[in-house]
């Protein structure tokens, strides 16, 4: 076999390949003798078919079979002796597959970048820190209230957090525009469920008056023919709505499937639960820091290959996030440039996390898979039957170990790195990292 490799463009390789005629010969007639062997034919004994016949009626069906594996089976050893590494699928061009004569193809492939891992040494990373307030505390237990509260029809103006039933159509220079008009429609004021202004425009009024709302649709507005544009909203106010919250007692603490009998109790266990979610979030805005660093310090060029598996995976996940499993939506449908760039950046921080892996020899410490998993278990009734079912799955232990190995991926990292805490009030804690910098961009504009 003769292999020649040539790089085409940054990642790209073509890999020419001749096998000798020879071996394929050799194959091809393997395979007719075996069929001649098993396959039955009408007017011949099993197994005694005679292998020209074989080769007459299915020998060029044969042939491609066999062209198939040989390709197969020579590309993975040329890659071998080369000592490349694939990314992807190869595309392949015959170039000669004549009977008779050596086969030649042509393999067209991306490799793995080479990857010059730098270290964060001298970056600064800012490492939020936070403490859940009694404040906190109040305001969550209020949430939870109005998750269980009713709606109780008042005769008064309406406020800030009631809900609205309005029937309404809306009018652009005095033309009624399509998707502008509901009946008996619910709002609840202060949501920011619809466009600024909107909601504002119906405080203060009550059941039965009708009035003109005036508004201006955004700028950014997802329809394009009323970005911008100024409306009238004839409207109607059917009813005002208050919310009645909830007592504080067992009942309650029971919708939420907490077994306690006062309101203690049941704080203290709403507090364990905003603790997990304080810790999660502090941990993955700092990951997601460090990664952002990291993506910095190692500029990689990355397969496309992998990139469009990866933006196959998110389509397949934006599909059942919005549709469920048995959405009936072909994920090709939806925009390939929608998930590009979360694609990129995904593929670049797992190859980066790789290197850093293989290159300081980590390994998933087997202490802390067991204190994720005991963490994981512990919103469960039954902790211990969880995490049994954790230890006999080989294949979501996997899962666990690869989350574990990845935080002592960004431990390695900081470790490196100069690291300064700032306190921030638990909401803000527990803002996602990107909403947080839109807040921030927000501030810093106004």
């Amino acid at each position: 076999m003769q292999v020649s490799v040539e790089t085409t463009s940054g990642l790209e390789r073509q890999m020419t390949i001749t096998v000798p005629a020879e071996r394929i010969d050799q194959d091809v007639d393997k395979l007719v003798a075996q069929q001649a062997r098993t396959r039955r034919l009408d007017g011949f004994r099993p197994g005694k078919v005679p292998t020209k016949v074989i080769k007459r009626m299915f020998g060029s069906s044969i042939r491609q079979d066999v062209l198939g594996q040989v390709v197969q089976e020579s590309f993975y050893s040329a890659v071998q002796q080369e000592e490349l590494q694939p990314a992807g699928t190869p595309s392949i061009e015959f170039k000669n597959d004549k009977e008779g004569e050596d086969l030649q193809y042509v393999a067209t492939f991306e490799v793995y970048p080479q990857i010059e891992l730098k270290d964060l040494a001298g970056v600064e990373i800012e490492k939020q820190t936070a403490e859940i307030a009694d404040a906190d505390m109040d305001k969550m237990i209020e949430t939870l209230q109005k998750q269980q509260a009713n709606w109780v029809e008042v005769d008064r103006a309406a406020a800030d957090g009631d809900r609205v039933k309005i029937d309404f159509e809306g009018f652009i220079d005095g033309e009624a525009f399509e998707g502008g008009k509901a009946e008996g429609h619910d709002l609840v004021l202060g949501s920011g469920s619809m466009i600024p202004g909107f909601e504002a425009g119906l405080e203060g009024k009550k059941a039965g008056e009708e009035f003109d709302l005036e508004v201006n649709f955004p700028e950014e507005y997802h329809a394009e023919n009323l970005k911008g544009k100024a409306a009238v909203f004839k409207t109607k106010v059917q009813s005002v709505s208050a919310q009645e919250l909830p007592e504080l007692n067992e009942e309650f603490f029971g919708n939420f499937g907490i077994e306690v009998k006062d309101l203690d109790g049941f704080k203290s266990e709403v507090r364990k639960n905003m603790e997990r979610e304080l810790t999660q979030a502090l941990k993955m805005k700092l990951k997601d820091q460090v990664f952002n660093q990291l993506l910095k310090a190692n500029a990689i060029d990355v397969p496309a290959a992998l990139i469009d598996d990866e933006i196959d995976n998110l389509r397949r996940q934006a599909i059942q996030q919005f549709g469920g499993q048995d959405a009936n939506i072909d994920p090709n449908m939806l925009p390939k440039e929608m998930f590009e760039e979360q694609a990129k950046r995904r593929v670049s921080i797992g190859l980066l996390v790789q290197e850093v892996v293989k290159t300081n020899e980590l390994e998933a410490n087997e202490d802390r898979v067991r204190e994720t998993v005991e963490e994981m278990a512990a919103t469960y009734q039954d902790p211990q039957q969880v995490i049994d079912w954790y230890y006999s799955n080989d294949q979501i232990l996997n899962q666990i170990k690869s989350l574990v190995l990845e935080d002592q991926v960004v431990d390695h990292l900081v470790a490196s790195a100069t690291v300064t805490e700032k306190a921030v009030p638990y909401e803000e804690a527990i803002q996602p990292a990107q909403q947080a910098e839109e807040a921030d961009e927000d501030e810093s504009e106004a």
